[in-house]
């Protein structure tokens, strides 16, 4: 959902707010935090990208420390403090012991966040003199998790949130999740390791809060085949940024735990919450006008599909045909060949919504131009690639590329 419903959802032992720090050049919210009073456990995934923003490096040392216990979020929007070198790591330790002493907890209990424009210096000073003004400012209702949602953006439209409730033996366990991206987004979570000079760029922070009673390991367990599935299968233009991070807290306060039998039921609405997160993500693109998805299908395996649908994805004549409602299949199955998976091109078959557009190694008898054009016309739409070799299969969310886009990062840093 794009809202917050307006009834008691929001998972139990939270509290969120935001405030205008003065870090966006454009006066508006931009400095987040979200306290677990009682504590929480936490588990994480962070961009693969071999340059990576202080704020991963030191949210990686935090958890280490602590064993993956959270109790403060701290989020700054407006400045990545991406390669900003060794004082870039300090004036992030520098935030991170100030909003300790705000909110009583450890210092390692602070986990830090970044998003903005790589390579300028982070205004320590103002995250540091907004945060006693914070601590009243937090509160339990959707109004100030709504505030967090909107103070995280950058080049957003507007805010990313999703919710779920599960019954877990008559007890309510809620999950709650917000979001920011818009553009440099192809997420490849996981380890992240490495500290060079990157452009000027946006980036995905996904921020996840439950009620359940947990531990790290457990949440690890549940966060990577959500997230699998969901962040790691979209692009909106094929750069992983620096800063990428998907935190997923779980405060227990609901007192439940889950078993082999009610495992599954809060995987399920976890991912729920992570694929509405992504979508989200896409449909708010910079410029974007066609959302996208890929079935890709027919593959030795998953892996394989997954390879071909990136292919697809990030080729700049795809995106532009998209853009114009172009029927142009030539080259979807060219950036199939090249996507590096064997197959035979007799068995491929490709489809755009219903409209089978090739099949038997040439342009297929049923092609209808024009009523592919009209598919292509709709806000969102699937294109089918089966390649015909076997059962792996991938569902890929893109979309395309338009002049908007092309202005909004041409200027991006002026």
């Amino acid at each position: 959902m794009s809202e917050i419903a307006k009834s008691n959802s929001l998972p139990q032992g939270f509290l969120w707010g935001a405030l205008k720090a003065g870090i966006k050049a454009s006066g508006r919210l931009d400095l987040a935090v979200a306290a677990a009073p009682l504590g929480s456990h936490a588990a994480a995934l962070f961009t693969r990208n071999q340059v990576v923003a202080a704020p991963v490096v030191v949210g990686r040392r935090h958890l280490a420390a602590t064993g993956g216990r959270v109790t403060t979020v701290l989020v700054n929007a407006g400045n990545a403090n991406c390669a900003t070198g060794e004082p870039g790591v300090r004036a992030c330790v520098e935030t991170c012991k100030a909003a300790a002493e705000t909110f009583g907890c450890l210092f390692d209990e602070v986990f830090p966040s970044s998003t903005g424009i790589i390579g300028v210096p982070l205004p320590t000073e103002k995250i540091v003199a907004a945060l006693p003004a914070m601590a009243p400012a937090l509160g339990s209702t959707e109004a100030h998790a709504e505030l967090f949602a909107s103070a995280i953006m950058t080049t957003d439209t507007r805010r990313k949130v999703a919710q779920a409730v599960v019954q877990v033996d008559g007890v309510e366990v809620r999950v709650f999740g917000t979001a920011k991206g818009a553009g440099m987004i192809h997420p490849q979570l996981g380890p992240a390791v490495g500290s060079a000079p990157a452009p000027a760029h946006a980036t995905m922070l996904v921020y996840l809060f439950t009620d359940l009673a947990s531990d790290p390991a457990e949440l690890r367990g549940l966060l990577e085949p959500a997230a699998e599935e969901t962040f790691n299968a979209i692009s909106i233009d094929g750069d992983t940024s620096t800063n990428d991070t998907v935190l997923l807290l779980a405060s227990g306060v609901s007192g439940v735990r889950l078993d082999e039998q009610t495992r599954p039921a809060f995987a399920a609405a976890l991912e729920q919450v992570c694929a509405s997160l992504a979508y989200q993500i896409v449909d708010d693109g910079e410029g974007v006008t066609h959302v996208v998805r890929l079935e890709v299908s027919g593959t030795e395996t998953d892996a394989e599909a997954r390879r071909v649908a990136r292919a697809i994805a990030h080729s700049p004549l795809n995106k532009c045909a998209w853009s114009s409602a172009d029927p142009n299949w030539g080259r979807l199955l060219a950036a199939a060949g090249y996507a590096g998976v064997p197959f035979q091109v007799e068995e491929v078959q490709i489809a755009i919504g219903n409209q089978v557009v090739f099949e038997g190694g040439v342009l297929s008898p049923r092609f209808d131009k024009a009523a592919a054009h009209t598919v292509m016309s709709q806000r969102e739409y699937a294109i089918e690639v089966s390649l015909g070799k076997g059962a792996g299969r991938c569902s890929f969310l893109t979309c395309d590329l338009t002049e908007e886009y092309v202005r909004i990062n041409a200027d991006y840093s002026t």
